[in-house]
């Protein structure tokens, strides 16, 4: 079956209630067809600018404007960066996904620090994945030249349901930046969350927009909420393993050639239920004590439970070749200073402003 782009919200609603069973073999099946079943790629995700975000995300503890526990760091040097990356492939990863809570790249010292930590990581053999929020064509070039293999910006939810999560940035600036990075070799991870209060419908939408990209991502995360203290959704009910398994298997069915990451919540999971969603297609963990700010199963942990179901550490470039790294001082593309004008679409989210007063009238009290 060749992969489709058509998909419609009803077609993936039917999948996506079928019969467990039913929705389970399918879902084996088309795994199978296009990926080895006994493989997990497992990648560590590292946080090397934390907290400070100026956007209302309302799942977010690193937004500035809500209150949580979440210590804040500068940028981490290349060095610190790059023995963090050792260690992970010490522990067997074979990706480093390097967040930072940025609204978007801002052309600068920080930025050309990220390109060497790109470069010191490809010379590593690792491959090298980045989330640094909105970028402009020019800037997902200089990454690209730098060596990244995957540059991570999520969708969260569906078009209609972001309106009801963020009111700081627009859906169309993500898929312009998703659009920015395809006009380079950098490979495409785009995923979302469940468990935020979005209806069926909702999980469908975000799946139609994911599918609908041509070519589709190549890497899809999906993540349940992880309610954090502080923030507007910290009171939000956890998602169903049932839930977490449907959406995995239907994210197959409909992306059979991405690599479905089994991403946050997973320390809500048992081995059993992990189990379930590998069977059902997901391909992919995040490894590490963290994942950016949130709880994450120790590594150990998950070696014995990867020992435990036969699967295997997925190597490096296994998808697709590694990427050449140009140094500095010989790339094509250089700083353009760029200032864009992403959207502030502005609208009120009732929840997010709720959350930001009360935690005001707490601090002056």
């Amino acid at each position: 079956m060749a992969t489709r782009h058509n998909w419609t919200k009803e077609e993936i609603l039917e999948i996506y209630n079928k019969p467990l069973m039913e929705l389970l073999y399918e879902a084996a099946t088309v795994h199978r067809k296009h990926h080895d079943p006994n493989t997990v790629q497992v990648s560590t995700l590292l946080s090397i600018k934390t907290g400070g975000c100026p956007e209302d995300c309302g799942y977010c503890p690193q937004a500035a404007r809500y209150h949580t526990d979440i210590e804040g760091n500068d940028l981490m040097s290349v060095n610190h960066v790059k023995a963090q990356a050792l260690r992970a492939k010490s522990a067997g990863s074979s990706r480093v996904c390097m967040g930072a809570a940025w609204r978007n790249v801002k052309d600068g010292p920080e930025f050309d620090n990220v390109l060497e930590m790109v470069r010191t990581i490809n010379k590593l053999d690792m491959e090298v994945c980045c989330t640094l929020g909105m970028l402009t064509e020019n800037q997902a070039q200089r990454l690209a030249e730098a060596g990244l293999y995957a540059y991570n910006h999520n969708l969260d939810t569906s078009e209609e349901y972001y309106k009801e999560v963020i009111s700081t940035r627009g859906f169309d600036d993500r898929l312009e930046t998703i659009d920015n990075v395809r006009k380079t070799n950098v490979t495409v991870c785009s995923g979302g969350i469940i468990g935020m209060g979005e209806k069926e419908e909702d999980r469908a939408g975000m799946l139609v927009a994911l599918s609908t990209l041509n070519p589709q991502p190549e890497s899809v995360p999906i993540n349940a909420l992880v309610p954090v203290e502080g923030t507007p959704m910290e009171e939000q009910a956890p998602v169903s393993i049932w839930e977490m398994v449907r959406m995995v298997a239907t994210t197959r069915i409909v992306m059979p050639e991405t690599q479905v990451r089994l991403s946050a919540g997973r320390t809500q999971m048992s081995r059993e239920g992990q189990a379930m969603c590998f069977f059902a297609g997901a391909n992919s963990i995040f490894a590490g004590d963290k994942l950016l700010t949130t709880p994450n199963p120790d590594v150990s942990e998950d070696m014995q439970m990867f020992k435990a179901l036969g699967l295997n550490p997925q190597k490096p470039f296994t998808k697709k070749s590694k990427p050449e790294t140009v140094e500095a001082t010989e790339s094509k593309y250089n700083s353009l200073g760029e200032k864009p004008k992403w959207s502030r679409p502005g609208h009120t989210i009732e929840r997010n402003v709720v959350t930001e007063e009360k935690q005001k009238a707490k601090a002056k009290a």
